[in-house]
């Protein structure tokens, strides 16, 4: 589901910053999405020489105090009240399909620079109440004496009386993520032993690239914290073989544990997208490349792997630019499961499988696992629903970046409700 960029008007990606992503109820406990984003839109806001013609940001988990996150964003940083600004949310995707609308607004209007990006407070989620107590309490407050509020509270029942407490799950389904990538494990034959090595292989390159400095003119320091906290210098194989099956408990053949999973996050990303002339307002040199193409997809939950989506949408990518997968230099692949990632390898690899689900003939090859995510992934670096997005795209704009001239990079997430994101850059 998509049509190439026009060559006429390039678009292009230039890294932006973001937080440090840290754990649920640590350092940024107090931050909710709103202040937690602030410093990062502030952080952008002082890279440019000239106007951001509009903003977009994202947060999958919502909260009654304001319909519109970006805007709430936008004036509590103190920045232009002039630049319209929108939100969108497509759970995991979300800050990735942002840049997709800002690159659909930018190719066919006058504008030249966006600010995208999002969020995700896990420390501060809402609790909400049922529909029926909101209705009862509504009716409550609009009595206007004595009698009729009587009359209302005779009226509320004890089964009216619920909370809602966000869960990660998937409302149709009734089950978590990491319950669903069981399955998705369990039907692609992917072991514990492969699920542990992604995990210790996305530890090792995130401390590798922390190490070289990699990371740090993408992440600025809130609150004192200047770095991630996940990655785990000090984990291997036998420390990740001693963990529990987190998800599945009960069969003795669950293979998702703590330590191959992508951890409860708060953090915020942005992104910057451009037109040339958007360029040109930039201060310094952040890596920039262009966004060629893109896909999004969506997958029978019911019956093909929930988090699966991607397997459609990167072959379809492909195959409309006449692309192997040698012909693509990195590749950064969302983790939000080890397991996820080896089904996602498999099942590209599977020429009868690309050719039922995808519609295109496999012509791609073997896939090049020594090229994906060199600087680690969500596993390691922890995973704000709606920041991932910009934080996974800053990093392959800055590792494609450095590459020789007409290197590609796909860039791939998959979301909750069956969608994955694609997008191709090129140097």
């Amino acid at each position: 589901m998509s049509t190439p960029l026009s060559d006429e008007r390039p678009i292009w990606l230039v890294a932006g910053v973001r937080t440090p992503f840290v754990g649920v109820d640590g350092p940024f406990a107090r931050r909710d999405s709103l202040t937690l984003s602030v410093p990062v839109v502030q952080a952008m806001a002082q890279r440019v020489n000239g106007p951001i013609d509009f903003g977009v940001w994202g947060a999958v988990i919502p909260n009654l105090a304001y319909t519109n996150l970006a805007r709430e964003v936008w004036l509590e940083a103190k920045l232009d009240p002039h630049v319209p600004t929108f939100t969108t949310i497509m759970q995991c995707s979300t800050s990735m399909v942002g840049v997709f609308e800002a690159a659909g607004i930018l190719a066919r209007t006058s504008t030249a620079l966006a600010l995208v990006g999002g969020v995700e407070s896990m420390s501060r989620v809402q609790i909400g109440i049922g529909q029926n107590l909101s209705d009862w309490l509504r009716r409550l407050t609009q009595a206007r004496d004595l009698g009729q509020r009587l009359a209302v509270l005779r009226k509320l029942r004890p089964s009216d009386v619920r909370l809602f407490v966000p869960e990660v799950k998937n409302r149709v389904t009734g089950r978590s993520m990491g319950e669903h990538t069981e399955d998705m494990a369990k039907t692609w034959n992917i072991g514990r032993r492969e699920q542990d090595e992604l995990a210790l292989e996305s530890h090792q390159r995130a401390i590798a690239a922390r190490d070289r400095g990699f990371f740090s003119d993408l992440i600025i320091p809130v609150d004192g914290v200047a770095q991630d906290h996940f990655p785990r210098r000090d984990t291997s194989l036998e420390k990740l073989a001693r963990l529990k099956p987190a998800f599945d408990r009960t069969s003795g053949r669950g293979t998702l544990t703590a330590g191959n999973s992508s951890p409860l996050t708060d953090g915020a990303a942005a992104i910057w997208v451009a037109t040339d002339a958007g360029l040109s307002r930039l201060a310094g040199a952040a890596p920039r490349v262009r966004l060629l193409d893109f896909e999004m997809a969506a997958i029978d939950i019911f019956n093909e792997g929930l988090l699966m989506a991607p397997t459609t949408a990167i072959p379809r990518l492909l195959a409309r630019h006449g692309l192997k997968f040698d012909d693509i230099a990195l590749w950064e692949i969302h983790e939000a499961f080890s397991a996820q990632v080896a089904c996602h390898i498999k099942a590209l690899e599977d020429k009868d499988y690309v050719r039922e689900k995808a519609g295109v003939e496999h012509t791609f090859g073997s896939f090049p696992r020594d090229r994906m995510n060199p600087n680690g992934g969500s596993v390691a670096l922890g995973h704000p629903f709606g920041a991932t997005g910009a934080r996974i795209l800053s990093q392959a704009v800055k590792e494609l970046a450095a590459m020789p001239q007409g290197s590609r990079a796909i860039v791939s997430i998959c979301a909750d409700g069956g969608l994955g994101t694609v997008a191709l850059l090129v140097n």
